[in-house]
Formats: structure tokens, C-alpha cells, sequence
């Protein structure tokens, strides 16, 4: 076997050294000007680019045979600009047609290239004539006109000008090998690029070149891996009268605010929009995108669906999704109505910019829904975000135990939002909606809540100046918790300069509660406030500021006797100060006037400042405008004090 292999040896060594002496002999013989004319000849038949050599050129054939052309420039016919700028082309020859003195190029490299793509409005670009010579020359087979198949490009540059959307990009630090075997049709593209500061690392296949070039139906494979994003394709392209894709799409980000943002979109608010995920049936017409067969993950929900994008001079987004349970929380976790929880409204200024950017029309459906502490059952609702303005609209919410319906709109003018809202809750638990709606535990019930309010502002607080509307809420079966109104009321009847008693002790039962209150310039009016039992009533009158967050309410709580008031006992009241932690207090007039051994001091005390301290000293016997929990300090002795000597 051994000697098998030295006679194998022996003639492919000396078809070596022939060769070798014949590479030789070339270099010596080889008409170089004819080897350039031929290399510029070759490129520009396959490319149809117009080559221009403004520095040297370098001519080697031995140890290796190329040809490098400095500070060259390409371009079509017609443009004065090259579409193309090189500082170093070199073409690589093919070996064994070098040796019968033929010059064909293997491959091409391109150093530090400048590529310049412009395209106008009618679709075309300066690369136009490039695509239509390709198509023409590059044919599988014996026959090609294709001399070389490989581009390879380091250190680039390319510059896209979108003369129809006014838009332009850049590509740096190009590093991207082209491939078009000769034998077979396809095409290949690998390498890797900076784009707004980040290394993309991509590939696009091409099953049939020669198709995609003339517009007509290819396979496409396509990648693209950065940081911030991640896509794949795998479908069809074709581009008769506009592009066509067709195909399966999938994207991942692990942070979609970041990505958008880096794609130069503005995402609205300041909250969630973080992992990402897309993968879907998608076609592609132009800049706009079918998406069908949708499953689609944003901020651990999970929804299927069908959605459309479009990007014609403004982004616009449709979509109908439907999810299992979906959670909003995210979404509104920065956004705060007050100033780091304290009493006051939050004064810091909106950001609208997002309104503006995109047109959005969602539809949702979920089988749970949650919004911060808010659950909510099956709902269905939509979002319509279109020149600035947004418009939320709940079509049925299972929420509180009832229905909720209603919408919700936001309008912009330049730093100025216009709020309206339109909500309708219906037979709902009023006590988790009072406490998750106004912080008001208090309530408790069934009952049905109309609101509709409008406002204007910057801010929070400028909303709350603003505030217009009227709101009404008719509450049954329930109570109001933290006093007891009867127990209250006889225990006064008796003894009408007694100690007030514990306010926060008990529970007021009602049958029927009725709110109407109308909103102007922030101010809320009591229309119609009544708190209705078989054996109490409570009616008030007076205002609320809602900048201020403080009541100024009047009340009469009434004792019935035989279903009536006529004939019942009275007590005048008053309700005051912050929302949180108001004044209740009975008014010190009507039970000194009610007590018959100190109603003939304020007869007989003519003089205001007088009378005004005698009452000051009363009040301070009958507990009038302790708060709740000054009352409950208040020592047990001075109720029996005062009710014994009234004096």
C-alpha cells in the first residue's frame, strides 16, 4: 500500500510543480493593463456600475493574484454621484484560468466602503439599474455571465435617504459577506452591523435570487439579533407592484420599552412594556402588516388574537386580542393622583408626547382582569388612541360584585389634558367600591354609582381645580359604620348636654341612601343627601373642595316616631375639615336651647362676644367639635358631670 501511494504521490506532485512553474512563468508574461481593463470589464457587467479609479492599483499574481483598486467610486448610469465608494477594492482571480491567461475574478473585497442609498417617493432608488443589471446577467449554469459570487465588505458604511418620508438611517462598522453560488439560485447574506449604537447580527437567505430580483416569488429566511430585540422570518417575498412577505414571524425583546425607544417610538406612560414576546402568521404588503394566528406576551400576560400595523407617514395599530387573565397593574404603578401618598394632589406635569405618536384601535376580552387592587371578572373593553386623543371604552365589566360600564377619554393640547369620564356601576358591592374607589370603608350595602365629570389641567392637581360634573350614588341594605345615628339621637333626647358618646362605636343600618352631588370649578354642591332607616333619617347640605380635600357640610339627623319626623326628635350637625379625618360635631346652639336649664343664658346674654363665651364653655361640656378619636379620650366623668348640673 505504501508503494501504492508514492506512485500516487509522484504525478500530483509534478502536476503541482508544473503548475507552480507556470503561475511562474504568467506573472512574467501577463499583460497587466489587459488584466485591469478585464477585472473593470467584469464588474461592470455584473453589477452594471460605472467603475471610477481616481488613486493607484495594485497588480500581484504571485504568491497571490489579485488586482486593488484605490479610492474607487461606482455608479449608475445616469447619476453624477457614485452610489458606491471604496478606499481598497480588490478583486481575487481564479487560478487555473490565470494559467491559460484568462482573468476571472473568484471573489471581491471591499474595504471601508461608503454606500449611499437613496430612495424617492415614487419607490425607486439609485440602485435601480444595479437590481434590473443583476437580474439580466445573473443566470445558473454554464452560460452565467457571472464570473465572480462573493462579495465580502469590512468596515462599512451604509446611508439610507428616504426622500418620500423625509427619513434617514446609518449602518456602521459593516462587516457582511454576500454569497450567489454559480451553480444554483439561491443567496445568502451573513454579517454584522451598528445601528443607533447597538451590534446587530443578522443573516437573510434567499432560495431563488434570481426571482427575488425580478419581482417574483421567493423563499426568504431572515434573522436579526441585537441586544435589545431579537426577529425571524421564514416565509416568501415577492415584489411585483409593492413587497410582499408571507410567512411565520417572531419576535422577543426583553424589554419593549427599550426597544421601541430605540427604534425611535415613544411608548406610552412610564410603566411596564418590559419582556416581550411575538409569534405570529404574518403578511407583509408595503409598510403595513397582517397579523394573524397571534400569540403575543407582554409583561407576563398572555393573549391570541389577530392584529395589523402600518407605518404610512403615521403609525397605526389594530388589534383584537382575548386572554385568559390579564394584569394592568404595570401600566398605572407610576402614575399617582396624590403627592407620595400624603393628603395633597400630585402637582407634577403630565407627559403626553406618546398621545401623538401612534394611532392606536384595540379590542380586549379577558376572563379576569386585574387593575392594581381592583379584580374584576369577565370584561371586555377597547382602546382608540387617534391625533392625540385616547379613548377607553368598557362595554361590560364584572366588577364589585355588579356590572360596570362606561368610558374614559384624554385629549391633548400641547402640556394640557382634557379628561372625561363616563362610568356606570350597576347593583355593586358599594362597600369594596367605595374603599378601592375614595378609600371610604365605612359603607358598606348594595347600590347602583353615575358618574360623569370632566376636567383640564396639567397635572393632577390642576384636574382637580378643573373638576365639573355631577356624580349620584342610590345605595340599599346597608349601613355606615363608625357611629350609630339612633343610639346617638335618644341618648341626646334625654339628656340634650350630655357627652355626644362614642362616634366610632357602632353602625348607622340604613334602607335607602341617596347622593346626588354636582361638580363646578372643583367645588362639590350637595343636591340631595339622604341616609334613610325605619327609625332614623340623615339629610345634609353644603359643599366639598376637591383641591383642598375638605367638607363643609350642614346635617339633621331625625329620631321617627310612628314612621314619621313630625313628631321625632331633631338634632342639628355639622361635618368639617380634611377628607380623611373630618370634624363631626353636633351644633352647641340647638342642644343648649334644648336643655331647660341652659337655653335662658343665650336669652339672657345680649352681647356677642358674651354669648360667644358662654357658648365656647358649653361646647366644652357637650364635646362640640371634638373629632372622633378626641372623643374617645374624653374622660367617662364629664358625662355625668354635665348631665347633673347642666349649669
Amino acid at each position: 500500500m505504501a508503494q501504492g501511494m508514492r506512485r500516487l504521490g509522484t504525478p500530483i506532485a509534478v502536476l503541482l510543480g508544473v503548475a507552480f512553474i507556470g503561475l511562474l512563468v504568467s506573472s512574467w508574461l501577463v499583460n497587466r493593463d489587459a488584466l485591469r481593463r478585464a477585472v473593470e470589464a467584469q464588474i461592470r457587467a455584473v453589477t452594471g456600475l460605472e467603475l471610477v479609479v481616481k488613486g493607484h492599483i495594485d497588480v500581484s499574481l504571485f504568491p497571490g493574484s489579485y488586482v486593488s483598486f484605490h479610492d474607487v467610486g461606482l455608479k449608475g448610469g445616469g447619476t453624477e454621484d457614485p452610489a458606491l465608494r471604496v478606499d481598497v477594492l480588490t478583486a481575487n482571480l481564479q487560478l487555473l484560468p490565470l494559467l491559460l491567461q484568462r482573468f476571472e475574478i473568484a471573489d471581491v473585497m471591499m474595504l471601508r466602503p461608503q454606500i449611499n442609498v437613496v430612495r424617492e417617493a415614487d419607490g425607486n432608488s439609485n440602485w435601480t439599474p444595479f437590481i434590473e443589471t443583476i437580474a439580466h446577467t445573473m443566470r445558473p449554469g454554464p452560460d452565467s455571465q457571472m464570473s465572480f459570487s462573493e462579495i465580502r465588505i469590512q468596515d462599512g458604511i451604509l446611508v439610507y435617504d428616504d426622500n418620500g418620508h423625509h427619513s434617514s438611517e446609518r449602518l456602521d462598522d459593516i462587516d457582511l459577506s454576500l454569497a450567489w453560488p454559480s451553480i444554483s439560485r439561491s443567496f445568502a447574506a451573513t454579517g454584522q452591523f451598528d445601528w443607533r449604537g447597538q451590534r446587530i447580527e443578522g443573516s437573510i437567505s434567499v432560495s431563488d435570487f434570481l426571482a427575488a430580483l425580478s419581482g417574483d416569488r421567493s423563499g426568504l429566511k431572515m434573522r436579526l439579533a441585537s441586544p435589545p430585540l431579537k426577529l425571524a422570518f421564514d416565509g416568501t417575498v415577492a415584489n411585483r407592484t409593492s413587497a410582499l412577505m408571507e410567512g411565520t414571524l417572531t419576535v422577543d425583546s426583553p424589554s419593549l420599552r427599550e426597544a421601541l425607544r430605540w427604534t425611535g417610538q415613544t411608548p406610552l406612560g412610564a410603566g411596564g412594556f418590559g419582556r416581550f414576546a411575538l409569534r405570529a402568521r404574518a403578511n407583509v404588503v408595503g409598510a403595513s402588516i397582517a397579523l394573524t394566528n397571534v400569540n403575543v406576551e407582554l409583561d407576563g400576560n398572555t393573549a391570541e388574537g389577530v392584529m395589523t400595523y402600518a407605518n404610512n407617514g403615521r403609525q397605526t395599530l389594530q388589534a383584537t386580542l382575548a386572554a385568559d387573565a390579564l394584569d394592568f397593574t404595570p401600566y398605572i404603578s407610576t402614575f399617582r393622583l396624590l403627592a407620595n401618598g400624603a393628603r395633597d394632589w400630585n402637582r407634577q406635569l403630565f407627559d403626553l408626547k406618546a398621545l401623538s405618536t401612534t394611532d392606536l384601535d384595540m379590542r380586549l376580552s379577558a376572563a379576569k382582569v386585574t387593575v392594581g387592587s381592583s379584580k374584576l371578572g369577565r370584561t371586555a373593553f377597547g382602546a382608540n388612541l387617534r391625533n392625540g386623543v385616547l379613548a377607553l371604552s368598557v362595554g361590560e365589566a364584572q366588577m364589585y360584585g355588579g356590572i360596570v360600564r362606561g368610558s374614559f377619554g384624554i385629549a391633548r393640547a400641547d402640556t394640557v389634558a382634557d379628561v372625561k369620564a363616563e362610568l356606570q356601576f350597576a347593583d355593586v358591592d358599594l362597600q369594596a367600591c367605595a374603599n378601592e374607589l375614595f378609600g371610604v370603608s365605612s359603607l358598606s350595602g348594595r347600590g347602583n354609582l353615575n358618574v360623569s365629570l370632566t376636567a383640564s389641567g396639567s397635572s393632577p392637581f390642576g384636574l382637580a381645580q378643573s373638576l365639573d360634573g355631577n356624580a349620584t350614588l342610590q345605595g340599599r341594605e346597608g349601613s355606615i359604620s363608625g357611629f350609630n345615628v339612633e343610639q346617638l339621637l335618644k341618648r341626646l333626647e334625654r339628656s340634650p348636654l350630655s357627652r355626644g358618646g362614642n362616634f366610632r362605636s357602632g353602625a348607622t343600618p340604613y334602607d335607602t341612601l341617596t347622593i346626588a352631588v354636582k361638580f363646578a370649578e372643583g367645588v362639590a354642591t350637595a343636591e340631595d343627601i339622604r341616609v334613610e332607616s325605619p327609625t332614623a333619617r340623615i339629610t345634609m347640605t353644603g359643599t366639598a373642595s376637591v383641591p383642598t380635600r375638605e367638607y363643609d357640610f350642614k346635617g339633621v339627623a331625625s329620631l321617627l316616631s310612628g314612621g314619621s319626623a313630625g313628631n321625632g326628635f331633631e338634632l342639628p350637625f355639622v361635618v368639617q375639615g380634611p377628607w380623611e379625618d373630618p370634624l363631626i360635631f353636633p351644633d352647641p346652639e340647638s342642644l343648649i336651647r334644648r336643655a331647660p336649664a341652659a337655653a335662658p343664658l343665650l336669652d339672657a346674654v345680649k352681647d356677642r362676644k358674651t354669648r360667644d363665651a358662654v357658648r365656647s364653655v358649653l361646647e366644652r361640656f357637650t364635646g362640640g367639635g371634638l373629632r372622633p378619636a378626641q372623643q374617645d379620650e374624653a374622660p367617662p366623668q364629664a358625662d355625668s358631670a354635665a348631665s347633673s348640673n347642666p349649669k
